[in-house]
């Protein structure tokens, strides 16, 4: 079983409202998400989408969907998502046109993006630029206190077996292994640090 929490950066759901809704909705409630963090607040189409959000709310901001990566490879992010992971493939699609370039900020870009989720929680969203093809990759040497690091927390019942798996597949741990944290001073019992196929970080964690 797993569960993906606070991933960062993504989408959040929003629902449409008129100027004076939302002057007058001023106090709603806000997640604490760190910072700096880039959102995408988008609208659902009638029919499209997880259902939770086109259920009736007061609420301006219904949630995190899900959180975006850029992926060199979807095949190989699969083997680490899917296949080590255990996450289910929600969705594919081919997404180009002025409407992407505009969104992303990098014009005649051609995306092949794949939707995978959990048991629970947000999901993950690959983002595979087909074109153009000059991203840069993480840096090598990145490390968790630098100040582009960020991470997402996945949820385990069992942060052992998940290490096992991930490290005999040769995926690389951050992380001295799998660490048993002190009772009373964090929300989980054990967790530990690994990186993707790309270098992004995923926190598994035990509670």
């Amino acid at each position: 079983m797993s569960t993906l929490m606070a991933s960062m950066p993504g989408e959040i759901a929003v629902r449409r409202r008129s100027r004076e809704h939302e002057h007058s909705h001023a106090q709603n409630r806000f997640a604490v998400i760190p910072t700096p963090v880039r959102l995408n607040a988008v609208e659902g189409r009638t029919g499209k989408g997880d259902a939770r959000w086109h259920r009736p709310s007061e609420n301006l901001f219904l949630g995190i969907d899900h959180t975006a990566i850029v992926v060199g490879d979807t095949e190989a992010s699969l083997r680490f998502y899917r296949n080590a992971l255990g996450l289910k493939v929600g969705g594919e699609s081919e997404n180009h046109g002025t409407e992407q370039g505009h969104l992303n900020n990098v014009f005649g870009a051609c995306l092949r993006i794949t939707s995978l989720r959990a048991e629970a929680g947000p999901g993950v969203e690959f983002l595979e630029y087909l074109s153009p093809r000059d991203g840069r990759p993480i840096p090598s040497d990145k490390r968790a206190n630098d100040l582009i690091h960020w991470q997402t927390k996945l949820v385990t019942v069992d942060a052992g077996a998940a290490a096992r798996r991930l490290f005999a597949a040769k995926y690389h741990s951050v992380s001295s292994g799998v660490i048993a944290m002190p009772e009373d001073e964090m929300a989980f019992r054990k967790s530990f640090l690994v990186r993707d196929p790309d270098g992004h970080v995923l926190q598994l964690i035990e509670n």
